[in-house]
């Protein structure tokens, strides 16, 4: 799974904000209120989860384009797979 530059910048922008949260979440999780901190140490994961695991309309044209080119152009064979 290799992240483009984009992507990685993403990335680092949502555990900016993600870290912090997540480790609010575990000092009041450590201090008492389990709850709470249970709750925000989820959020954190998923600040950092759904922005790479959901699709979004901005993302449409770019995986309809990925399709069509990945379908219309095929790999070329390497020298060791007409060996075998």
């Amino acid at each position: 799974m290799r992240l483009g530059i984009l992507e990685t910048v993403g990335l680092a922008a949502s555990l900016i904000f993600a870290i912090p949260v997540g480790l609010y979440g575990i000092e009041t999780a450590l201090s008492g209120n389990r709850m709470l901190g249970g709750g925000l140490v989820i959020v954190a994961v998923l600040m950092v989860v759904l922005p790479r695991r959901l699709t979004t309309p901005a993302d449409l044209p770019g995986a309809v384009l990925e399709r069509v080119v990945g379908g219309a152009v095929k790999e070329p064979r390497s020298e060791s797979d007409d060996d075998e």
